[in-house]
């Protein structure tokens, strides 16, 4: 099929807006706000949606170019080379943010959907109850590590710097090891999400799915792709320098 937009042209006016959205699930997000049937009633071409419905196409088209924007993070970049408060603040206003924006909207779209097609796609409940599950443990999981994790790992970093003297005496303030504290946690969700992709198959439609299965799966696979590099900052960057600097600092003396 082709593109949608070359550069800022459309290439095909008489796409339909079914087509639009299957082409690019971030589409459909745009035309759910401007009240418009991407599914199964979505087969009218774009040009007679916009008349039928009074649409300023102008503006429809500059919301679509604006959620179709691809935005990537350099392989080069060096997360390693970072300070650890500079990382946390990074997960927080990318990865937390995302999460907090995405889970609720994401929650509904897969209760309606599913509610509505259950018949037809049984297999569909259980990838409902991973989800949830999935994001309850995500909500509680960030809203943990923002409250007290985090907090305690940007105090970490702060004193092992400046080589207080008195730094072993506040890591042995924490009740428990911060290797004990996350581990739990961050299986629970890895967990989680390798039952998701069971039970989507890797996030893997059947031929006849309609668009709002194939928008609803993209989603899931967005967000699942999000954790792994969410979830690598955090396991492979952040919690292990923080704690050899918890290791550094009790030994002081």
């Amino acid at each position: 099929m082709k593109a949608y937009f070359a550069g800022m042209e459309l290439l095909d006016r008489a796409i339909t807006v079914r087509d639009i959205v299957i082409g690019d699930y971030r589409t459909a997000d745009v035309f759910k706000k401007w009240g418009v049937n991407y599914c199964c009633g979505g087969n009218l071409p774009l040009d007679e949606v916009c008349t039928l419905k009074n649409i300023d196409r102008q503006a429809l088209e500059q919301d679509i170019r604006k959620a179709t924007q691809n935005v990537s993070v350099p392989n080069s970049l060096n997360f390693e080379s970072w300070s650890l408060e500079f990382l946390v603040d990074y997960i927080i206003h990318v990865h937390h943010d995302y999460l907090r924006n995405i889970l609720p909207a994401l929650k509904l779209s897969v209760d309606s959907f599913v509610n509505g097609h259950l018949k037809k796609y049984p297999y569909l409940e259980p990838v409902r109850g991973v989800f949830h599950n999935l994001a309850i443990e995500l909500e509680e999981h960030t809203a943990h590590e923002e409250e007290s994790i985090f907090p305690y790992v940007k105090q970490i970093s702060n004193t092992y710097n400046r080589r207080e003297v008195y730094g072993n005496l506040f890591v042995r303030t924490m009740r428990k090891p911060l290797s004990s504290i996350i581990d739990k946690e961050h299986r629970r969700i890895a967990d989680l999400l390798l039952q998701l992709r069971a039970h989507t198959n890797n996030y893997t439609f059947t031929a006849e799915a309609c668009a709002n299965h194939q928008v609803m799966y993209r989603k899931l696979q967005e967000l699942d792709a999000d954790l792994v590099q969410h979830k690598h900052l955090e396991n492979n960057i952040l919690f292990p320098r923080a704690i050899e600097m918890e290791k550094s600092l009790l030994q002081l003396k």
